[in-house]
């Protein structure tokens, strides 16, 4: 029996390790193809923890979410197969899910760039009806995803877009990137809704990467100092790193023309994604956006789990040249 190499999760308390495993075989309908490179995102780690919803119901199973691979053709593609697993040398897919990569892509940039960027891109381009000139607020946008949200707001034709988060040194920076305004979320929670309702008070679609308490207060001010109450605002719930509820008020549900959506994986309708992703790759290999990979070999993740990824940084697994 043929091996390859591959990251397996033997253990939802341990990082993934390289292991020789049976070779793939392509069943009907399927195509074996090479693994280029793979990112190592939030949600990489968190199936691979267990934590989340596409996380694998027995062990051992691959590692990995995602992967710009090498078909039999030669051509390049990505894929995100969430829950099955992409960490090895070869895996199988189904060709009709593959995104092609434009021939002379950097194999480890699209890898490192694509989810950081799917979050907003498919907010912007499925979930709210955004038009080119319309103003963004991102809140929490000092992560990769959420300063990556800054750019594909910047790219899509906002005519404004409001960066919200702690960091203020990377808010700074984000203004060098295509932020037009930032909002510093500081501990005097009166400072930091004066600072939303001077900045944000008639955004048309909030971005919003926080969730929790952070969110509440966010919404309170821009939603107390909007003055055109009948013109749509759009808050995107994407991420939850403040929390994964809040308490709204009805007051300002009733008093605004406003509207709360999430979106994710189970939001979208596959093949609105598939052409979506098709277009943001396309985008990403023409230099439009991009996250800086920091490659580590496959027999090295273990230490590329344990990498703490720098500002506008992705790890990215590098299994062949």
């Amino acid at each position: 029996m043929s091996t390859i190499n591959a990251a397996l999760v033997e253990s939802f308390a341990e990082p993934p390790h390289f292991r020789s495993v049976p070779a793939p075989e392509a069943g009907p309908g399927q195509e074996v193809v090479d693994v280029l490179a793979v990112g190592v995102h939030p949600a990489t780690r968190g199936i691979a923890a267990g934590k989340h919803y596409t996380s694998p119901q027995t062990l051992p199973a691959l590692a990995g979410a995602d992967a710009v691979i090498r078909r039999m053709d030669g051509s390049l593609g990505y894929v995100m197969l969430m829950g099955a697993g992409t960490l090895a040398e070869r895996i199988v897919v189904d060709p009709a899910t593959v995104i092609p990569v434009p021939d002379g892509a950097d194999p480890a940039l699209v890898a490192a760039t694509m989810n950081p960027a799917l979050s907003s891109w498919t907010a912007l381009r499925t979930r709210v009806p955004f038009q080119a000139g319309q103003s963004v607020l991102v809140h929490g946008a000092t992560g990769n995803a959420g300063s990556m949200a800054v750019k594909v707001a910047k790219h899509l034709g906002a005519g404004r877009v409001i960066a919200a988060g702690r960091n203020r040194a990377r808010l700074d920076e984000l203004l060098d990137q295509g932020a037009d305004a930032v909002v510093q979320l500081v501990p005097d929670e009166d400072a930091t809704a004066a600072a939303f309702a001077e900045a944000a008070a008639e955004v048309d679609v909030v971005l919003d990467y926080v969730w929790g308490q952070p969110t509440e207060l966010a919404m309170r001010a821009v939603l107390g100092a909007r003055t055109q109450h009948t013109r749509l605002l759009d808050w995107v719930q994407i991420g939850g790193m403040g929390g994964d509820a809040i308490t709204l008020s009805g007051h300002l549900m009733r008093s605004n023309a406003v509207r709360i959506l999430g979106s994710g994986f189970g939001a979208v309708d596959m093949q609105v994604m598939q052409r979506e992703f098709t277009e943001l790759v396309a985008a990403i290999a023409a230099g439009g956006m991009a996250v800086r990979p920091h490659p580590f070999p496959l027999d090295q993740v273990e230490a590329a789990w344990a990498h703490q990824d720098a500002p506008g940084e992705r790890t990215v697994i590098l299994l062949r040249d």
